[in-house]
């Protein structure tokens, strides 16, 4: 008999991002730059922006992104 950490092992979901990853991308449309609060999803990520974007009249500090709105890892400096 199996169990639960061998389950989820094998069915969850394996996250391509880990917590404070520098990431660039767009999100509708407007470019940012943040670190990642979260990726617990395939679909979805959060991520805490550098500087407020305005969208619709609305400032936001945590954006929701798809994967696919991410174009790239940002390197570390050293």
């Amino acid at each position: 008999m199996s169990n639960l950490k061998d389950y989820f092992e094998r069915n969850a979901y394996k996250s391509k991002y880990t917590i404070g990853d520098r990431v660039f991308g767009h999100w509708n449309g407007i470019p940012f730059v943040g670190s990642v609060g979260n990726d617990r999803s395939p679909t979805d990520v959060t991520v805490h922006s550098d500087l407020p974007v305005k969208f619709e009249g609305k400032v936001n500090n945590i954006l929701v992104v798809k994967h696919k709105d991410i174009k790239q890892k940002l390197k570390e400096i050293e």
